[in-house]
């Protein structure tokens, strides 16, 4: 049996890069999945993935986290296609990247909408599968049934500071104390909740940077953060993957309220 054998996850932003990522290997453990994008198209194919290595493994929902009513139904999506919600995975995230002084109030908002108000809505969506659901358990039982997850994202950026991304940098760090309170408010229902910072990975966010791109980073900055690595290579999304599975899967169910880098040494605290 894998480790997450009978249990149902949303995952957003997880048409791409470490979310997609996330979603394969919740599959290979066992999981039934929920893959949230903004682009459908996107997340069909992500779907598509899942499926070829087990049938009837994943759903889609088209929506944004930024939208209360998204998430809402995000996860009545997940208990209607499979019964329930056990794990919510929040990697959606977005960057919009500008020095401080010239931040404008449409990116600024953007991303602290999307990178920690998404996280917020996210988790409030899911109080009436996870946290209800346990209450009753504990009610009609003495304890829940099993430990239901929470994983939130930050960054390493967030961390130490990153110019040319307050807007972002703020929001991640916004989802430390998210995740501190939540753990703090629902851990007597066994829900744990906890958070993956990672480092430089290679995601179309963090691609090499072309002239006029509105993603990516330029080729030099790219080059001075390998310098940085201890262990010589960029982060792949199957590495922050498995953190994430750590957190989402029994192995975790003692841990709550704790943050971790995959960065490669990169950022020791």
């Amino acid at each position: 049996m894998g480790l997450l054998e009978d249990r149902v996850a949303v995952i957003t932003g997880a048409g791409r890069g470490i979310g997609r990522a996330c979603a394969l290997g919740f599959v290979r453990e066992g999981a039934q999945v929920v893959i949230n994008d903004v682009e459908e198209a996107v997340a069909a194919e992500a779907r598509a993935a899942c499926e070829e290595l087990r049938k009837g493994s994943a759903a889609i929902h088209v929506g944004s986290v930024a939208n209360p009513a998204d998430t809402d139904a995000l996860m009545k999506t997940a208990a209607d296609t499979f019964g329930k919600l056990d794990i919510l995975v929040n990697n959606a995230g977005i960057t919009r990247d500008r020095m401080s002084h010239q931040m404008t109030d449409e990116w600024w908002d953007l991303v602290i909408d999307v990178n920690l108000t998404g996280t917020f809505n996210c988790i409030r969506s899911t109080a009436r599968y996870m946290r209800d659901v346990a209450k009753k358990e504990i009610e009609d039982h003495g304890r829940p049934k099993y430990h239901r997850k929470i994983v939130n994202f930050f960054s390493t950026a967030a961390i130490r500071g990153n110019p040319g991304q307050i807007n972002y940098t703020a929001a991640k760090m916004g989802n430390v104390g998210i995740t501190r309170t939540i753990a703090q408010e629902w851990g007597r229902f066994w829900i744990n909740c906890n958070a993956v910072a990672p480092g430089f990975t290679n995601t179309r966010l963090t691609a090499p940077k072309q002239k006029g791109d509105e993603l990516g980073v330029p080729e030099e900055q790219r080059q001075a953060m390998l310098q940085r690595i201890p262990m010589g290579r960029f982060g792949e999304p199957e590495d922050i993957a498995n953190a994430v599975l750590f957190f989402s899967s029994p192995m975790s169910d003692f841990v709550t309220g704790q943050e971790i880098n995959v960065s490669g040494g990169m950022q020791i605290p």
